[in-house]
């Protein structure tokens, strides 16, 4: 896409520009809404084609079975109920709020050999380098058929002080903490209780290091942080608002791949989660609530996604000027017209470059729509 030659602060108001000037010296009349284009994301410097004519076509792709199995408070044989076993044999405590504990099958470790070159030449074509870091696991609550929509505010603070708690320990160590949800089977999780994963490195893993160059590089050229550009720039539109309140802002990110994916930001300038006040950690447990209320609403079901946060790096690349940062969590749902049918990246967007059919301002106005009280509520 080097054609468009778009950089900067310039480039979200250049693309409608050049979209509508383009299709209007073609003799006709461009309806975002309806005519397809591209999108730029200028925080990992990507292109997303939009084709919302596509809504039109008939469907005929798979569809699931939208029964909701009755999930138990408690369940003796489930591993991270308070008091069962786990695999490993030892014993979760009787636990009535969060609760951490080292991951029983880590995707990283913190020692291993060090590699020796003799036995493991790094080559141009093959390098490599070796990773150290931990794994963790992380309870939101004692009760298995409670998810965050239907948690109090206090239960949600709790969650996110327990975040900081953690990420400030491990970020003393690694040079990057990842806190990341996987709600629903349809994403993978393979436990139906409340809980997210903390995964801390020795390294930056790619998106947030691709997160990180774009946004330095914009912060040198501008001397303001991307993502405060951009929440003023969404405040003054109000086109793909779904959730705001006095600290934090929601919205259908411009370049939004998923179809209901949400970008979730404080309005002012933070770069890690521990430097949140107790005001705005009292105001991200109500959007929080308020945001996961209209997903289940949405299609009325417990809405599946992937949701993490991402925040300036630690361990010693804390050391470095970091302002370009600003925290920010991401959720990723799949589901597309209903609580049946979803999205899959495939073909083209495997081989070529991500898709959506549903823009992003029609994806913000079916959640913004949403009542802010959970469907459950109604349920006698």
């Amino acid at each position: 896409m080097d054609e468009f030659n778009f950089t900067g602060s310039n480039v979200i108001i250049t693309l409608h520009v050049f979209i509508e000037t383009s299709i209007l010296n073609c003799g006709l009349n461009f309806i975002g809404a309806e005519h397809q284009h591209v999108r730029y994301n200028p925080l990992k410097g990507e292109w997303i084609l939009v084709s919302p004519h596509r809504l039109k076509r008939p469907w005929s792709g798979q569809v699931e079975a939208t029964h909701e199995d009755e999930i138990p408070p408690f369940d003796l044989n489930n591993p991270l109920c308070p008091g069962v076993n786990r695999p490993n044999g030892e014993k979760n405590p009787e636990y009535d709020s969060t609760f951490v504990f080292d991951n029983d099958f880590p995707a990283l470790l913190p020692d291993i050999p060090e590699a020796a070159a003799s036995n493991q030449p790094n080559e141009e074509l093959f390098k490599f380098e070796p990773a150290r870091g931990t794994c963790r696991v992380m309870c939101f609550h004692p009760k298995s058929d409670l998810t965050i929509p239907l948690m109090s505010i206090e239960e949600i603070k709790a969650i996110v002080y327990e975040w900081i708690k953690q990420g400030t320990e491990l970020g003393v160590k690694y040079d990057w903490v990842q806190i990341f949800e996987n709600k629903g089977a349809i994403m993978g999780c393979s436990n139906p209780h409340p809980h997210c994963q903390i995964w801390a490195s020795s390294f930056m893993p790619n998106e947030p290091r691709i997160k990180d160059s774009y946004q330095r590089e914009y912060y040198e050229t501008h001397g303001r942080p991307l993502l405060l550009d951009y929440i003023n720039a969404e405040l003054k539109k109000q086109e793909r608002i779904v959730v705001q309140n006095s600290h934090w802002l929601v919205v259908v990110p411009w370049w939004a791949i998923w179809p209901f994916e949400t970008l979730l930001l404080p309005l002012r300038h933070v770069i890690r989660m521990c430097d949140l006040t107790s005001e705005e950690i009292h105001s991200l447990a109500e959007i929080m609530k308020r945001l996961t209320i209209k997903y289940d609403n949405l299609f009325r079901t417990s809405f599946p996604y992937s949701m993490g946060w991402h925040g300036a790096p630690t361990g010693r690349k804390a050391l470095s000027n970091n302002q370009h940062w600003q925290l920010h969590a991401m959720y990723y749902p799949p589901l597309l017209r209903s609580s049946s049918v979803k999205k899959f990246m495939v073909g083209y967007e495997m081989l070529g470059q991500a898709q959506r059919d549903l823009t992003a301002e029609q994806a913000a106005q079916k959640l913004f729509s949403q009542p802010d009280v959970h469907y459950k509520a109604d349920v006698k």
